[in-house]
C-alpha cells in the first residue's frame, strides 16, 4: 500500500498589492497547478473531487466572482477528503498605499476613489480570513527575492508532509518581524559590538560566536531553548501545522541574534527538522550593497 502523502491544496488570499499573485506564480514555477480567481460557485465542486494528482494553488480575492469570506470559512470547516490550507499574504497598510501610489494603479476594491479607501475596505473584509489562516506570510519587509525564497521554504511539496521551520535573526531597532510564531530576546547576552575587533564582524564569524558562547548564561539559555523546541515542535507538527517560525532578536541584529540563530538552526537540522535561515538585517545590508554596485546579491 502506498504511503505517499496527499498533495496539498492551498487557498491563497490577501489584500491587493500584498503579493498574492506573485506567490501564485512562484508556486506554479514550483510545480503546483495554479488557478487564479476561480468563481466561488466552482470552489466546492473542485474541492469535493477527491485527492489531486498535483499540488494545487487556488487564488481568491475580492475580485473573485461571488467572493464571500463567510462562504470560504464554511468550506474550510467542511468535511472534505483533502482539506484545503488557507494561506494569507499580507502587508502593512502604509506599504500597500506606497505601492499603489508609486505605480499609480487604481485599487480594485475602489477604482474611482483614493487607494487608501480600497485598502481599508479590504482589511476589514478580509479580517476573518486572516485570523483563520493556517499560514500567514507578511511581505512588508520582503524583497521579491525574499518572498520567492520564503514560498519555496514553506511549500516545497516534496517535503510538505513535514513541519518546515524558519529561524531568523532581527534587530529590535527595526521592529519585530511580522508573522513570527515565537520570539526570543537575546539582548541579555554580552554584546560583541563593544569589543574591539568584533564590532565589524557578525554572528557568522567564529570570533563572535566564541564571544557570545562564553557568556556565563549562554550554555543554560541555549540548552533550555533547545529543550523547548524539542517539546513544542513535535506537538505543532501533530496539530497539523505546516510551518513554524522562530525569531531571535538583539539590538542591532548583527551579532548575538545571528550567532544564536545559526546555532539553533544547526541543532534543529541535526535533529532531523527541515530548517531554513534568514538574517533580516544582514540580508538587507547585502541587498543594499548589491543595489549600489548594480549586481545581483545572489
Amino acid at each position: 500500500m502506498s504511503t505517499e502523502p496527499e498533495k496539498p491544496i492551498l487557498l491563497i488570499t490577501g489584500p491587493a498589492g500584498a503579493g498574492r499573485s506573485t506567490a501564485i506564480h512562484i508556486l506554479e514555477d514550483m510545480g503546483y497547478e495554479a488557478i487564479d480567481n476561480l468563481p466561488m460557485y466552482l470552489l466546492p465542486r473542485l474541492l469535493s473531487g477527491g485527492p489531486v494528482e498535483r499540488p494545487l494553488a487556488i487564488g481568491i480575492d475580492t475580485r473573485t466572482r461571488g467572493f464571500d469570506p463567510a462562504a470560504i470559512l464554511k468550506i474550510l470547516d467542511s468535511d472534505t477528503q483533502t482539506p484545503p490550507m488557507l494561506v494569507f499574504v499580507d502587508c502593512d497598510q502604509e506599504i500597500l498605499l506606497r505601492r499603489f501610489t508609486e505605480t499609480r494603479r487604481r485599487h480594485p476594491a475602489a477604482p474611482d476613489e483614493a487607494p487608501i479607501i480600497g485598502i481599508r475596505y479590504e482589511i476589514g473584509l478580509l479580517q476573518g480570513l486572516r485570523e483563520r489562516a493556517d499560514i500567514l506570510i507578511e511581505t512588508t519587509d520582503f524583497s521579491p527575492h525574499e518572498l520567492k525564497a520564503e514560498i519555496r521554504r514553506i511549500f516545497d511539496f516534496d517535503q510538505s508532509h513535514n513541519l518546515a521551520i524558519s529561524v531568523q535573526s532581527f534587530s529590535y531597532k527595526r521592529g519585530t518581524p511580522r508573522g513570527v510564531d515565537m520570539i526570543i530576546d537575546c539582548r541579555f547576552l554580552q554584546n560583541p559590538h563593544w569589543q574591539d575587533g568584533l564590532r565589524d564582524l557578525n554572528g557568522k564569524d567564529t570570533a563572535v560566536t566564541d564571544f557570545v558562547n562564553a557568556d556565563p548564561l549562554y550554555a543554560a539559555f541555549f540548552e533550555q531553548l533547545c529543550n523547548m523546541c524539542h517539546l513544542l515542535l513535535p506537538a505543532y507538527r501533530e496539530e497539523g501545522k505546516a510551518h513554524f517560525s522562530i525569531g531571535l532578536g538583539c539590538s542591532g541584529g548583527k551579532h548575538r541574534s545571528v550567532s544564536v540563530t545559526e546555532s539553533l538552526a544547526k541543532q534543529l537540522a541535526d535533529d532531523g527538522w527541515q530548517v531554513s535561515i534568514r538574517h533580516r538585517e544582514l540580508d538587507r545590508q547585502l541587498e543594499s550593497l548589491a543595489t549600489r554596485k548594480g549586481t545581483d546579491p545572489n
